[in-house]
């Protein structure tokens, strides 16, 4: 064990720093004398003091400072954040460089992960900070006076002097990454999840593995509604298709169990200490590190002030609930007195108009004022949500999905809804099916590709335009790779870059794919089909997006797909709902529809699905038997190790204990 251990730190010791934090700052004027009290001069001699690498490149128009941390430099930073990292004995204990041998590498075989890394270094650079008398620093014409106490970047950013501080990509694991990911052909759903999550975080590293298995997933539906479409079954047609939906139900609910199982065993793997469904043995140990830590101030604490904190507690809880309903309340409200007598007027609009000119002309005014409202609505979510009372990121970034999706899934289905349910159209219902699945998602890859291709060129454009007005003529000089780089978009969500990045967008499309084919499998199983070969093209074009057109992005710590799954499970039950209803028209050849049989068809149907989800959910352990074995052992080794703890702390500290049963 302990010869494993200095192997690995061999390894570390051997890692070579690599440039991962850019802070863009104004181009000097080269007119101006060289000042010993510049602004950038100091900014990066602070840098330096704190051992950091520095390297100062000089583009057509700002001036980006690359940075790099040895190990040991953010293993000193770590320690001084306390941050809990896995130890060999499966518990999180806080970071210590000294005990170095004892703490987990990641999968990659790096000590800190992405995210911890990205802590360190925000630490490092917004803790650098004036220890003597105020000092005046300077940038070309202006004057900066440095307080003393004050962070140093933190007072440059407020005068505008530093632009941005952004994460760099890794040239060398981005070459990698676009050849055993992006470009990789042979394999159309093989992802190397592990080194995605190195680079990118383990937020996105779960929407790929997500996405891949969806895809696999989705080759089982395909071939069956590729079957349905190219063999006429005369007769049997109308037997056939029951079959195909209650196969579909079983699919959905076995996918999403399994989904569940993978999932654990990546954060398993991600070395995360929580996981969806986690037993109560796990959550009866949330709590045990703080306790092994610190445990006489916890035993002194006992009993202290219990009253007021509970009543704290509870004001806080029932405000924050009602904070919630309310939002939620005026989500709905909106939903219902705006959006929906919109979506109801074009759907009858479509259906009453013959022309297919009017048709289209109707579509694309339609698509235009629906992006008007879907910003709108967006904007009155992400301000609803900033006044909740949270301060969990995740939560307030689950909480705006629901209120969004709400908009959208109005804005998605209502349409297709008039159509099955009051028209009872299918080949209506059909065309707008192939419309959205096949025309629009083929218009949505192209622009999140193209857009962002085009924002970065244009900035380029404008950039060498302006360096060659400046020197009245051609201009031959070097574009540095960094300058580049900031300039590419930054991977953000259409509704809100605050409290989601670029995954809602991606989450959505998903979410929205997914209630299309199922809601209205019935009506359409070749949907399947184009929408398998659609997500083939998805996970290269996203690896394609992240890689070369975006910046890299910041990465979040949740490694589950949040709020997504229960909406991925509400359409479940409602693509029950809809196939149900759209059966009973496929039923009735005539047109002379009978409600009574027509009706019990859909209970008695409903009903059974129903409880083919219920039984199925529970068929499939939700957490592999192996991560429960893992992380049973864990906490035992976590019990043993506190009880040990107090036990020395009790026999040594007879006083603590004696004040303890005091209280008590």
């Amino acid at each position: 064990m302990k010869g494993h251990a200095l192997e690995e730190q061999t390894v570390f010791e051997e890692e070579q720093p690599v440039f991962e934090i850019g802070v863009v700052v104004p181009k000097r004027d080269e007119k101006q004398e060289i000042d010993n009290e510049n602004c950038v001069d100091v900014l990066a001699a602070e840098f330096r003091k704190m051992g950091l690498i520095v390297e100062r490149v000089v583009g057509l128009q700002n001036e980006i400072l690359k940075l790099a941390a040895p190990l040991a430099i953010l293993g000193k930073a770590a320690a001084e954040l306390q941050l809990k990292k896995r130890t060999y004995i499966g518990v999180d204990l806080q970071f210590e460089w000294d005990e170095i041998d004892a703490f987990k590498r990641q999968p990659d075989g790096s000590l800190f992960s992405w995210h911890e890394r990205l802590l360190c270094y925000h630490h490092m650079l917004y803790g650098t900070v004036n220890v003597d008398n105020s000092i005046m620093l300077k940038f070309d014409n202006k004057e900066v006076y440095w307080e003393m106490g004050e962070s140093v970047l933190r007072k440059l950013e407020l005068e505008g002097i530093v632009k941005e501080v952004f994460p760099l990509h890794d040239d060398v694991m981005r070459k990698q990454l676009l050849k055993i990911w992006a470009l990789n052909w042979w394999d159309f759903t093989k992802q190397p999840i592990d080194e995605i999550c190195s680079y990118y975080g383990m937020k996105i590293a779960t929407y790929f593995a997500f996405l891949g298995m969806y895809t696999r997933w989705l080759l089982f539906p395909a071939a069956f509604g590729l079957i349905l479409h190219l063999i006429d079954f005369g007769s049997l047609q109308l037997f056939v298709l029951p079959v195909f939906f209650v196969s579909l139900v079983m699919w959905a609910v076995l996918f999403f169990q399994f989904w569940k199982r993978k999932n654990s065993a990546l954060l398993s793997r991600w070395q995360v200490n929580q996981a969806p469904g986690a037993g109560r043995e796990h959550k009866a140990f949330d709590l045990e590190w703080s306790l092994f830590q610190y445990p006489s101030e916890l035993m002194k604490k006992q009993g202290s002030d219990k009253i007021i904190e509970k009543e704290v507690y509870q004001r806080e809880e029932w405000l924050r609930r009602f904070m919630r309903y309310r939002n939620d309340f005026v989500v709905i409200l909106s939903i219902i007195c705006l959006q929906l007598p919109f979506e109801l007027a074009y759907a009858h609009l479509y259906e009453v108009v013959t022309s297919d000119l009017l048709k289209f002309g109707l579509t694309v005014v339609y698509l235009l004022a629906i992006q008007y409202f879907t910003r709108i609505g967006g904007k009155m979510a992400v301000d609803l949500v900033n006044r909740e009372i949270s301060n969990n990121i995740e939560y307030r970034a689950d909480s705006l999905v629901y209120k969004v999706f709400g908009l959208y899934f109005m804005q998605s289905y209502v349409g297709l809804f008039y159509h099955t349910l009051l028209h009872r159209n299918i080949m209506t219902l059909r065309q707008v099916l192939i419309q959205r699945l096949i025309f629009s998602e083929v218009l949505e890859n192209l622009l999140e590709n193209s857009i962002p291709y085009l924002k970065y060129s244009f900035k380029k454009y404008r950039a060498v335009r302006t360096k060659r007005k400046g020197e009245r003529g051609s201009f031959a000089g070097k574009f540095p790779r960094v300058e580049k780089e900031y300039l590419k978009p930054a991977y953000s969500a259409s509704i809100s870059e605050e409290l989601e990045d670029g995954l809602f967008d991606d989450f959505l499309e998903l979410a929205l794919q997914f209630g299309m084919i199922m809601m209205f499998a019935c009506a359409f199983p070749l949907a399947f089909t184009f929408a398998t070969l659609n997500n083939i093209t998805e996970i290269r074009t996203d690896a394609l997006k992240l890689l070369v057109m975006l910046r890299r992005p910041i990465p979040r710590c949740d490694a589950t797909i949040g709020a997504w799954l229960n909406i991925f499970q509400f359409l479940i039950v409602m693509s029950i709902c809809t196939n149900c209803v759209l059966l009973v028209c496929l039923y009735d050849r005539e047109g002379k529809w009978n409600i009574s049989p027509g009706l019990a068809a859909i209970l008695l149907m409903e009903h059974a699905l129903l409880l083919i989800k219920f039984l199925f959910s529970h068929i499939v352990p939700e957490e592999p038997a192996w991560v429960r074995a893992n992380r049973m052992k864990n906490a035992t080794h976590a019990q043993d190790m506190c009880s040990r703890e107090l036990l020395r702390t009790i026999s040594g500290g007879q006083k603590t204990f004696k004040e303890l049963v005091k209280n008590e």
